[in-house]
């Protein structure tokens, strides 16, 4: 099933994505791609979130390759997309408007996933958990599109606060 996901962002990205700007999207689709690699590692032991597929277990059989094809084409596309309609207006409530969408598609999806068996949540992570972490990722991706540091500068405190949290501090012990 997440292929079939993974195919409908794609697709939704070929129609509507900012093929033509790619390299300016560039650093924060790899800002994105880094920040889940690095759950990946910290979590890797005590996962907050993993995975699962019911339609092609062979084809993509763990959390990993299923993050991994999420890497490589959803948040592509995501970027591509909601980072052109984002900046495509200066009026807030546009932005607002597309902001609140992208979340809503995000939380949705997350939600649908988890009642059927594709997603789930762990060691204390919890879907309000999901929801102010979605609407910071998409804070985020803006900032980070102008302003680089100061998006490491507000994620670095989050992902400390994460770890402490969720006590993900195996690696720093």
């Amino acid at each position: 099933m997440h292929i079939v996901y993974n195919l409908l962002y794609f697709l939704a990205a070929w129609r509507w994505g900012d093929w033509r700007n790619w390299k300016k999207y560039y650093p924060t689709i790899l800002f994105l791609i880094l920040c889940d690699l690095l759950h990946n590692f910290l979590a890797y032991s005590q996962a907050l979130w993993i995975y699962h597929e019911t339609l092609l277990p062979q084809l993509l059989p763990n959390h990993t390759t299923i993050s991994l094809l999420y890497m490589l084409v959803m948040y592509p596309a995501t970027i591509l997309i909601y980072l052109k309609y984002f900046f495509r207006t200066a009026k807030w409530s546009n932005r607002v408007f597309h902001y609140v969408l992208w979340v809503s598609i995000y939380t949705i999806v997350e939600y649908i996933n988890m009642h059927v068996g594709l997603f789930s949540h762990h060691n204390g992570w919890v879907m309000w958990h999901s929801i102010l972490f979605i609407m910071m990722m998409f804070i985020l991706f803006p900032i980070h599109y102008k302003k680089p540091l100061l998006a490491w500068g507000i994620s670095l405190p989050i992902i400390l606060l994460i770890v402490l949290t969720f006590d993900l501090s195996q690696y720093f012990k």
